[in-house]
């Protein structure tokens, strides 16, 4: 109804002559018309398409980060259990280590104690040969009296056994 009184006012205005030129601007108002509501249409399909395109972003990103996340996770799980097997070796090593140094101190203390033992022997021996030997001067001054041979002390100890033994005499 509209376009009745459109054409009607045209007519009355302008003529029966020109509406061919209303037709030819109503065609081109319907083709604008008609761009416009395509532009709308394309503008909507856009905006929806975009907002679709944007959530599979979204989800994409969301599921490529929790991907990355359990990735990183397995690989932290994966260094802790390494490192933890490391740390076990090298606290196992010290373990052998610590161990070992012991038993080498232990070593030393006993051959201390065995030095300590021949001195000990040595001294009470030359204690016993100088008392014999004052008992035998007492005695008969003039006779020689042999001193009983004493053992060997450890090789370490020669030095100082040979030492003492020269002093003694």
């Amino acid at each position: 109804m509209l376009e009745e009184n459109i054409v009607l006012k045209w007519v009355h205005r302008f003529g029966i002559d020109s509406l061919n030129d209303l037709l030819i601007h109503s065609s081109a108002l319907r083709g604008f018309h008609h761009e416009e509501e395509n532009q709308e249409q394309i503008t909507l399909i856009d905006e929806n398409h975009e907002e679709e395109n944007q959530e599979q972003i979204t989800l994409i990103d969301e599921n490529h980060e929790e991907e990355n996340q359990e990735q990183i996770t397995l690989i932290d799980e994966n260094h802790e259990e390494e490192n933890q097997g490391q740390i076990t070796l090298i606290d196992e090593n010290h373990e052998e280590e610590n161990q070992e140094q012991i038993r080498l101190e232990s070593l030393k203390t006993l051959e201390n104690l065995e030095e300590t033992n021949c001195e000990s022997n040595y001294l009470k021996i030359s204690n016993n040969n100088e008392v014999f030997n004052t008992k035998q001067d007492s005695n008969q001054v003039n006779q020689y009296i042999e001193t009983p041979k004493l053992p060997l002390p450890n090789i370490k100890n020669l030095r100082k056994w040979i030492n003492k033994d020269k002093k003694a005499s």
